[in-house]
């Protein structure tokens, strides 16, 4: 036994040892990462969003940077496994599975996330009221503007009433000094809140209004509409303050499209459906039997028409779903029904490499080698038309993972990843693991049990002169 096969033999326990403690972890955690298996739409239900521009000078560069928006904001919620797709022009489509809260969902997509803080005319102005601004921190004279008196009311509507001065927007905004936080003191209490940070103009902006207006309050502006209008108790000198909500619900909606960045246009929400998990559940259980199904059949075949070889490759196989469900829960992986088929495919390429090399080695006994020699030569001249079918094969799942890519269709997608994946984890099963389990069990073998190897020496001893192989 030589060294070299130990250590091989070492590196398969250790990778198959990860990969079934991942997949069998109680707490489905893994130095930190969730290890869940992550469903897409088809298969847990969720909610489908169709987005629309409104600008009807948006360009396709300004839909598609909309599109990353929104796919950071969804994320940021914790819905990892959304698909966020363009559709024609000017629509956008958001699949956001097993959302536990789909009012904030659909809200935290549609709203353009743009921030303003504006001069109230040191009048207070109700949460939820939406004003119309200047939108420039630095007009050159308003020629429309009405202060309120007291006996004043703000319409909530953008289409009417006075227009305030914007003092500073959220183009200098620090989205990473944006964070979750609680407001201090006040005769509520500690309430659910946003810190921000300015930078640049904006800084200097707010600062030098907050000093000139102590006592009076300001009012923050998210897409128009006021968020909180508090008094000023000190003047903000370093650009960085609170943003008071009144829920846990309030605050994340808001720190989410404040943290991922204002939407370039503006958009509205065409249509939204509920997908149910009725037929999700339906598949799954149908999926996971038919890809066991399809694992017992595979190594069936193995173990029948090449006994111990082929029971070997079954093990080697049972270790390539395994490592395959684990690399599917680190990355992560979204499962669809067309992902789940892309696995059940590759089961079979799988077990095109064993099933080339086996033949070959066959066909190298029967000229007369000694089984190690005809293992070697086995896996030496089988490895061209692995490669070849291995690399046609990846090349097809690179084309249509980036055909589904460029088009919007996350089925293509999630058919080619599984694929892809499976041809490469399959190339190491074949070519580490089960020629280092051959090596291994390749000492017991005799003229006896050749039976037990599938084999039989049909020819005398080859008298043609050693290959490479046989050398070593």
């Amino acid at each position: 036994m030589r060294i070299r096969d130990l250590y091989s033999l070492l590196l398969i326990v250790i990778v198959a040892g990860v990969a079934l403690f991942i997949n069998f972890a109680p707490s489905q955690n893994f130095l930190g990462r969730d290890v869940r298996f992550r469903l897409g739409l088809d298969l847990q239900g969720g909610i489908q969003v169709l987005l629309r521009t409104t600008s009807a000078t948006a360009t396709k560069d300004e839909v598609e940077t909309a599109a990353g928006v929104i796919e950071r904001r969804v994320n940021g919620l914790g819905v990892g496994e959304t698909v966020v797709q363009l559709a024609g022009s000017d629509r956008i489509i958001v699949e956001l599975p097993g959302v536990d809260n789909p009012e904030q969902a659909v809200e935290t997509l549609r709203g353009t996330g743009r921030l303003e803080f504006i001069d109230s005319q040191g009048q207070y102005i109700p949460d939820g009221t939406v004003v119309r601004t200047t939108g420039d921190p630095n007009p050159a004279k308003l020629t429309s503007t009405n202060p309120i008196t007291g006996t004043n009311t703000v319409t909530n509507t953008a289409a009417s009433g006075p227009i305030y001065q914007s003092i500073t927007d959220g183009k200098d905004l620090d989205t990473s000094a944006v964070q979750p936080s609680f407001s201090q003191g006040g005769t509520l209490g500690s309430r659910p809140a946003v810190s921000f940070s300015f930078k640049g103009n904006s800084a200097t902006s707010l600062a030098q209004f907050t000093a000139a207006n102590v006592g009076k309050p300001m009012c923050i502006i998210l897409d128009s509409e006021v968020v909180s209008c508090p008094v000023i108790n000190a003047a903000l000198t370093d650009g960085s303050g609170v943003i008071e909500t009144n829920s846990n619900t309030d605050r994340d909606r808001i720190l989410n499209q404040l943290k991922y960045g204002a939407l370039p246009i503006p958009l509205e929400v065409e249509t939204s459906r509920t997908v149910t998990a009725t037929l999700g559940q339906a598949s799954v259980r149908t999926s996971i039997v038919a890809g066991f199904a399809g694992l017992i059949v595979v190594a069936l075949f193995m173990v029948l028409f090449y006994r111990l070889p082929g029971f070997l490759a079954a093990l080697a196989l049972m270790i390539y779903a395994a490592i395959s469900f684990a690399i599917y829960r680190l990355i992560p992986i979204t499962l669809t029904l067309p992902g789940i088929a892309g696995f059940i495919l590759s089961i079979g390429l799988a077990v095109d490499a064993n099933v080339l090399i086996f033949a070959r080695l066959r066909e190298e006994y029967r000229r007369g080698r000694d089984i190690r020699t005809s293992l070697e030569l086995g896996f030496q001249e089988s490895w061209p038309a692995i490669r070849d079918s291995s690399a046609s094969t990846l090349i097809t799942s690179i084309v249509l993972f980036l055909f589904g890519n460029s088009f919007g269709v996350s089925i293509i997608k999630g058919f080619a990843i599984t694929l892809g994946l499976g041809i490469v984890i399959s190339l190491f099963t074949a070519i580490v693991v089960t020629r280092t389990f051959l090596r291994l069990a390749a000492p017991v073998f005799s003229e006896q049990n050749a039976w037990l190897f599938g084999i039989d020496r049909r020819t005398p001893p080859s008298t043609e002169p050693p290959t490479t192989a046989e050398a070593m």
